[in-house]
């Protein structure tokens, strides 16, 4: 099982209707962890997801979608705070726009006491990251988790780490860098997109970015370069730094709500598929292994910007896609 731990929100996104040509803000179920555990499960690949849900209709059809996707919702704490609204902004040729109203709110509102002491056996993954992340008390009560999960030794799951950063939620860069990197320290997996190095290491050229997260604890970094495709690093068994780049599929555009999620929920799904998803496996991956996922997940994030909104594909379509 692979458990994503985060927001649960509503992106209230931004549409023109046809007929009128008016403005209107439409409500799609969202938030970075969500996406990417529907993008885990849609792979056949089992999944739960670790937050506060509020019990308002929002988060019924929260909790709904998940259920309907195949999603365990044991680790979910429901809540009467209300749910998350984020509203996009979405331009041709730019990165979405998003302002979010958090004060409050179920996701935000996660406490070390609705973390669970133990794990099932089969959990063999912990993702997380995202604006979660940026709010307390449940940045303090993920990381708590993460502690106690990174702790366990050779029966650690494999902790995975997506930033997925948005500067606006960020009230102090430096401390957010600081306790950035502490969480580096705990995580075998580090995905960070062009626009999060930007803000994280600014200046710096991706690679030597790469390098230095690669330096602070993780096994693996991976990077996105959107129609470039994807670059990851591996730090071998024996020391060795494998390099791999894999290209997107050339499809229609339109949008890129989700891309990053979905990529690296199929990422982490192909590990797990293959038998890849622990500490010692991770390091002994072939060249043509760590190609194959990176393959496979950009195929997974051509699909979803080929279709309106954060609407992962499923294994069949993904693993059919040339």
């Amino acid at each position: 099982m692979i458990i994503c731990c985060g927001e649960a929100l509503i992106d209230m996104v931004k549409r023109t209707l046809a007929e009128t040509g008016e403005t209107v803000y439409v409500p799609c179920l969202g938030g970075s962890p969500f996406n990417t555990v529907v993008a885990v499960a849609r792979q056949k690949v089992p999944a739960g997801f670790l937050g506060r849900i509020s019990t308002d209709f929002f988060g019924e059809s929260l909790v709904n979608h998940l259920v309907i996707n195949g999603v365990s919702t044991e680790f979910i704490v429901r809540s009467k705070e209300n749910t998350t609204l984020g509203f996009v902004k979405i331009e041709q040729g730019r990165e979405p726009e998003y302002v979010f109203y958090t004060e409050g709110t179920a996701d935000r509102s996660l406490q070390i006491a609705d973390i669970p002491r133990s794990l099932p056996k089969e959990a063999r993954c912990i993702h997380f990251g995202s604006i979660a992340m940026t709010m307390e008390p449940a940045a303090s009560a993920i990381e708590y988790f993460i502690r106690q999960e990174a702790g366990r030794g050779e029966d650690a799951p494999v902790i995975s780490l997506d930033p997925n950063v948005r500067p606006f939620m960020i009230d102090d860069r430096d401390s957010y860098i600081k306790r950035f990197e502490g969480w580096l320290a705990l995580a075998d997996i580090a995905k960070i997109s062009e626009a999060d190095f930007d803000f994280i290491y600014p200046g710096l050229a991706l690679e030597e970015s790469l390098g230095r997260v690669l330096g602070m604890g993780p096994r693996m970094a991976l990077t996105t370069l959107g129609p470039g495709g994807a670059l990851g690093l591996l730090k071998k068994a024996g020391g060795e730094i494998l390099r791999v780049q894999a290209p997107v599929v050339d499809l229609p555009v339109v949008d890129t709500i989700g891309a990053g999620d979905t990529f690296h929920g199929a990422f982490l799904s192909w590990l797990f598929r293959h038998g890849k998803m622990s500490r010692q496996k991770l390091e002994t991956l072939s060249e043509e292994e760590f190609y194959s996922a990176l393959f496979f997940a950009n195929k997974a994030a051509s699909l979803v910007c080929s279709r309106q909104g954060a609407n992962p594909p499923g294994f069949e379509e993904t693993d059919a896609l040339e």
